[in-house]
């Protein structure tokens, strides 16, 4: 597959005049939903659901799959997607992303995280140092 990284100039100057299309990768088990602490900006210090922006000529799973592997360092089989999520608080985001939010299963790797988290939790209690709209979302559409 082709990678489709590209500058953060580009990046800011793209994505501040149309939506991002993202993919949110929603692990649930029986010690609760997985999280990672973000190290950058925007939500530096807050807990969120690993989720990124998806590339040119990436399908949906393509996506949500490389997501999981690069922040998580786990492998995952897709469920079924969960709903789609909007930034409506806009204070903690950056531009205007549209996420598809997926339901998965982690089927094998080791944790390793990337440099955009400190570090990854289990919740079966949703944490108030939580990115808002992901947390509203969580407690909608995620059933315990």
């Amino acid at each position: 597959m082709v990678n489709y990284k590209i500058s953060k100039e580009e990046f800011d100057k793209i994505y501040s005049r149309v939506p991002r299309l993202c993919v949110d990768v929603i692990i649930n088990t029986d010690k609760g939903v997985l999280l990672s602490k973000r190290n950058i900006p925007p939500s530096n210090g807050k807990w969120h659901i690993p989720g990124g922006t998806v590339y040119f000529d990436e399908t949906l799973e393509q996506a949500a799959k490389r997501v999981a592997k690069e922040e998580l360092g786990f492998d995952i089989d897709i469920i079924k997607i969960l709903g789609v999520l909007e930034y409506p608080t806009k204070e903690e985001i950056f531009g205007r992303p549209v996420s598809i939010a997926f339901l998965a299963r982690i089927t094998s790797g080791v944790l390793k995280l990337d440099e955009q988290s400190t570090e990854i939790g289990f919740f079966k209690n949703l944490p108030e140092n939580m990115v808002i709209d992901q947390k509203r979302f969580l407690e909608n559409n995620l059933k315990n």
